[in-house]
């Protein structure tokens, strides 16, 4: 005989397996479609392909090309000789707002 608790265990391990499943087939699709991104040159031809593209926007690219830093360019602690330059930096600030009712930001 099988008790509620056992059932009860088995009908959530089943929904939480479910789910994880789901969350890892739908990151397995975004990774296969990185793997699949077409590789691009930074020439004078992107900027027509980009505004050629639907929405004006390529989802996944891998871009070729020579970038010069602004400043100077990242140099890596663990490994010598590489280096590397940040494309761009955004910075977000959330406003806070009281919240009377739970008397917190």
């Amino acid at each position: 005989p099988i008790t509620p608790g056992e059932l009860l265990c088995l009908g959530s391990s089943l929904a939480f397996s479910g789910l994880f499943y789901y969350l890892y087939r739908k990151k397995a699709r975004v990774v296969a479609q990185i793997q699949e991104a077409p590789k691009l040159q930074v020439d004078d031809d992107l900027p027509a392909l980009v505004s050629a593209a639907d929405g004006r926007c390529l989802p996944y690219v891998a871009l070729e090309g020579i970038v010069l830093p602004a400043k100077a360019a990242l140099t890596s602690h663990y490994h010598e000789g590489l280096q590397g330059v940040i494309q761009k930096l955004l910075l977000k600030e959330h406003r806070l707002i009281w919240n009377s009712l739970a008397r917190s930001w």
